[in-house]
């Protein structure tokens, strides 16, 4: 529903050992903010700034060292891993800048994975013909119809991508999480990959987080946050 908060970060940290082991890296440092039902927002800045690392807190991938995060309605600190693997699986869409694809499936059975592991965790179950079916047809709507059997390997940078998209709302998440998701593309593909990435965000009224240094493609957000130094400032 438009309007509901989706994700509440609050006064989120994350620490890491230094290398050394005497001391603590903060590389997230009291990070708050909200995203409501389909929002999107961008986080923006330089590479180590702490953008990715809040992302993968957001998504559940990774714990905080403070503060609190609630995904889906959901506080995530006191859930087990398996119960955020299913949240994430219910809830949640990913889009990553090395797209991730499964190099040893088609491109129609790497849209179809989120949706068997959902079922397989417990989620709401789909049958086979159904996953099949949603699979091809947000295929379609990336433009790859014809790629469907296509393997990862025979497809372009920018094909991989657009399967990447389509698997990401396999699930029709409440959220996508995207992190650079144009960084290893061309310019005219880069701009074909962000159409279809705000176009789906819009027709399917998914709440969409982006990370990126790109100010262009934050600029397309409907609000945009900064991160510097891992402090995070509208």
């Amino acid at each position: 529903m438009e309007g509901t908060t989706v994700l509440a970060v609050r006064d989120v940290s994350k620490r890491f050992p230094s290398p050394d082991g005497e001391s603590e890296l903060t590389v997230v440092s009291h990070a708050s903010f909200s995203v409501a039902a389909g929002e999107s927002v961008s986080i923006v800045g330089h590479s180590g700034s702490g953008k990715t690392t809040l992302l993968g807190l957001c998504a559940g991938l990774d714990r905080v060292s403070a503060g609190s995060i609630e995904l889906a309605g959901r506080a995530l600190e006191p859930l087990s891993e398996d119960a955020r693997a299913r949240l994430r699986a219910e809830h949640t869409g990913f889009v990553f800048q090395n797209f991730q694809l499964v190099p040893t499936l088609t491109a129609l059975e790497n849209v179809m994975v989120p949706a068997e592991l959902l079922g397989a965790l417990g989620g709401p179950s789909r049958s086979t013909r159904e996953i099949r079916t949603q699979a091809a047809s947000l295929l379609e709507n990336v433009g790859l119809g014809g790629r469907q059997q296509h393997y990862a390997t025979q497809l372009s940078g920018g094909e991989q991508q657009r399967v990447a998209l389509a698997r990401a709302f396999i699930n029709r998440p409440q959220i996508l999480f995207a992190d650079e998701p144009t960084g290893n593309l061309d310019g005219e593909t880069s701009e074909r990959i962000t159409e279809l990435l705000f176009n789906l965000n819009r027709e399917a009224g998914t709440a969409l987080v982006l990370v990126t240094h790109n100010l262009e493609l934050a600029a397309r957000t409907g609000r945009q946050l900064r991160m510097k130094d891992g402090i995070l400032a509208a």
